[in-house]
């Protein structure tokens, strides 16, 4: 199964998230394809270069996890998200989206404080979790 993770990757700190979480998931065997272990090992890419990288990345994944966290979900990985659905709805190799949601922001009520219409593309492909060990589950069951 390849994986596509979508987050921000803009601080030192979202970037040692996400690979932490992409190094538990390629322990269980999993492929993933991290946006910024691409685009930061060539300073300078113009946007058609990340954009076709990253393309590349979600067309040839089965799934897509994507980190929520924040006070609004980051911009590039809410169109990630909605590139996944659409290559979803004609290509059955795409097996679905899952939403990584650590953030206790996330506990305001109804929507976990997401866009609901982000959160509803989200749910009508997958569903969002609370730790890398839910979102691995989930995968786990994709296979």
């Amino acid at each position: 199964m390849r994986v596509y993770f979508a987050g921000p990757l803009f601080t030192p700190y979202e970037r040692g998230y996400i690979d932490e979480c992409a190094a538990k998931l390629r322990s269980a065997g999993i492929e993933v394809f991290v946006p910024h272990e691409h685009e930061l090992a060539a300073p300078g890419n113009s946007a058609e270069t990340i954009f076709g990288k990253d393309w590349e990345g979600l067309s040839e994944a089965n799934a897509i996890v994507a980190l929520l966290d924040g006070p609004m979900v980051d911009d590039g990985t809410g169109c990630e998200i909605g590139i996944f659905y659409g290559l979803m709805q004609s290509d059955p190799s795409k097996k679905g989206i899952v939403g990584l949601l650590t953030d206790f922001r996330g506990d305001r009520g109804e929507g976990h404080g997401l866009n609901l219409f982000l959160l509803g593309c989200i749910e009508a492909a997958g569903r969002v979790c609370r730790t890398p060990d839910e979102v691995l589950a989930v995968l786990e069951g994709w296979r």
